[in-house]
């Protein structure tokens, strides 16, 4: 087998995981709670995958096993994307690493909450309840830059890095505001100033600021239950998916954007699409004339003292995935987080961040627009910059991922909580209704026991 072809057939062991780095955030197919499998009988101390030197032959996950994507694998794989497929470094510089001073409490795995959809249950759940209920790889408190809770399970441990899934489309939007800000991007411009090859698309006559806000009317698809959904070319073209000797398709992110064509109207709803984070990406590509790593080091990683490296999953040209294909240790995903809650200043004191920016995500997009997306579960909720903004009273907003990654800032609260996870269940819908009441019932909690 010639070695290209053999690379990619590798890849087709984290495909089912991987190729839904875009995050269906539907809730039409999260199941009941009782269909979940016992967190506990399915770690990965407990399945014993890839333990021994080598491991037994049904404990490995192999490149050449599609079932290494499928859960309870991936409990692993997810700590272990570098091993299973190409990436790109994202450097975190020279400079020391910002401090993270530490401050642990013993009340809060004691806050309870009730779960959103419980109404009239006397179910009443903790935080301790629900982070094996929500799969988690590991967690993070911080309240008024301290870090006052954090754990780790599974195959996860602080200096190894996890897939953030679609918490990266955040990384991109701000990195996109941050341009905005420096006079680099105009928002209101058509795509096509940027990306001239998307002229023919549903992209031809949009504006940046609908494909930041994701309010673009285009032909795509992420329901995973339909084997012609467009997600499943997305995933081929990029290398996520096995294209086969015969394959005639896209064989690039790039090739694909420019086969995507318009449906319906554009800024008239919020659509979640992960197509518009890849688009986005080229866009800061061509603006900013560097790779997405190096734009990401250059303008976030370095300046929040990152502690370690980030890297992003790439195509077969070496095109990094805008759409889901980050991968950080949870300490630096939580640099930047409060990193925000401080308006763009870093744990190290640096402006990181310009305020403006921070600001413009805090606004959130426009309400009416994001419910015509009927997520039942999210009211009153609004998207900006590529952040899923809530509009509560703690003006809380959050950078979101399939199978439960996080990250939340919540500034009335001075709190940030990120978690990487590895929940069963793509759709957020799996864990919301555990995950939202949760991190609120924390904040309240540090609110009122500072």
């Amino acid at each position: 087998m010639p070695f290209f072809r053999s690379v990619v057939f590798q890849r087709t062991a984290v495909a089912a995981a991987f190729t839904l780095l875009a995050v269906n955030t539907s809730y039409a197919q999260t199941p009941a709670p009782a269909a979940l499998p016992d967190p506990a009988a399915t770690s990965v101390d407990a399945l014993g995958w890839m333990k021994g030197f080598p491991p037994p032959p049904d404990k490995q996950i192999t490149f050449d096993n599609p079932a290494g994507g499928v859960f309870p694998r991936t409990r692993w794989s997810f700590s272990h994307v570098r091993e299973t497929v190409p990436t790109a470094n994202v450097w975190r510089g020279s400079g020391a690493a910002s401090p993270l001073p530490s401050a642990p409490r013993d009340d809060i795995e004691a806050v309870t909450f009730k779960p959103l959809g419980s109404a009239g249950s006397e179910e009443t759940v903790t935080f301790a309840q629900m982070i094996p209920r929500t799969y988690t790889d590991g967690i993070l408190v911080m309240h008024r830059g301290r870090v006052v809770y954090e754990k780790y399970f599974g195959a996860l441990t602080p200096e190894r890095p996890h897939i953030a899934m679609s918490v990266t489309k955040s990384f991109v939007g701000t990195l996109a505001a941050i341009l905005a800000d420096e006079g680099k991007l105009d928002p209101s411009a058509p795509v096509t100033k940027y990306l001239p090859e998307l002229k023919d698309t549903a992209y031809g006559d949009a504006t940046v600021r609908q494909v930041m806000d994701m309010t673009i009317g285009v032909h795509y698809s992420e329901n995973y239950a339909d084997p012609k959904a467009e997600i499943w070319d997305y995933a081929r073209a990029g290398g996520m998916l096995t294209q086969g000797p015969n394959y005639t398709g896209p064989k690039s992110f790039y090739e694909f954007l420019v086969t995507l064509k318009k449906e319906g109207a554009h800024d008239t709803a919020f659509a979640y699409k992960t197509v518009n984070a890849e688009v986005l990406a080229w866009i800061l590509r061509r603006a900013s004339n560097q790779s997405l790593a190096d734009l990401l080091s250059e303008k976030i990683w370095r300046r929040i003292g990152a502690e370690q490296d980030a890297y992003f999953m790439v195509d077969r040209i070496g095109t990094e995935s805008g759409g889901g294909g980050l991968n950080t240790v949870l300490r630096d995903l939580a640099r930047f987080g409060e990193t925000l809650r401080n308006g763009g200043r870093a744990p190290n004191g640096q402006q990181a961040i310009a305020k403006a920016v921070v600001e413009d995500i805090q606004r959130g997009g426009d309400p009416a627009k994001f419910a015509k997306a009927g997520y039942a579960l999210l009211p009153g909720w609004s998207y900006r910059n590529m952040w899923w903004v809530s509009n509560n009273p703690h003006g809380a907003y959050m950078a979101r991922g399939i199978h439960g990654q996080s990250i939340y800032v919540d500034p009335k609260a001075e709190m940030v909580i990120v978690r990487y996870a590895a929940h069963p269940v793509a759709a957020n819908g799996g864990n919301d209704p555990l995950t939202l009441p949760a991190f609120q019932a924390v904040a309240e909690a540090l609110i009122a026991r500072p």
